[in-house]
């Protein structure tokens, strides 16, 4: 399962670093769409996640995911701006025949997606700048990994 030193940080025993990451995203952004509590951008479909990306992602409910992935990195480490979600969400710039570089993620899809997750008060601004988890937010989250660690363990 994880680690049994960090289970004990957690209330209910199960907590996000417990489970998964992928496991953990996909499950939150289906809860996420089924709720329907998040309002997808209507440029959603033709956006690209960054400008180092050649195509717009073929899975048509990729905010979700993106949001739910997010939300998890917000929970992981308090303080994050979209600055950093745009290094973090980046990757490998081609430039031709020249060597690869680093290029940043799109600004937009994130500012978006910590604002849905504000208006679900699962993140908030800090005073210091960037965002950081909610109570609300915390449990919800720990709500969700603690549905997908018993799947976990019996397989």
């Amino acid at each position: 399962m994880g680690n049994t030193s960090r289970i004990g940080s957690c209330r209910s025993g199960v907590c996000v670093k417990d489970v998964s990451a992928h496991e953990f995203v996909v499950a939150y952004g289906q809860y996420l769409k089924r709720t329907g509590k998040i309002e997808v951008p209507k440029w959603a479909d033709l956006v690209k996640t960054g400008t180092l990306k050649e195509l717009a992602p073929y899975d048509p409910d990729w905010f979700y995911y993106r949001t739910a992935s997010i939300a998890r990195k917000v929970y992981l480490r308090n303080g994050l701006g979209v600055g950093m979600l745009r290094n973090l969400y980046g990757g490998r710039k081609s430039r031709g025949t020249r060597p690869h570089h680093h290029g940043v993620g799109s600004g937009s899809i994130a500012r978006a997606a910590l604002q849905q997750l504000e208006q679900l008060k699962v993140v908030e601004n800090t005073v210091t700048g960037g965002r950081k988890i909610t109570k609300v937010g915390q449990q919800d989250l720990d709500r969700i990994a603690g549905q997908i660690a018993p799947k976990q363990t019996s397989e």
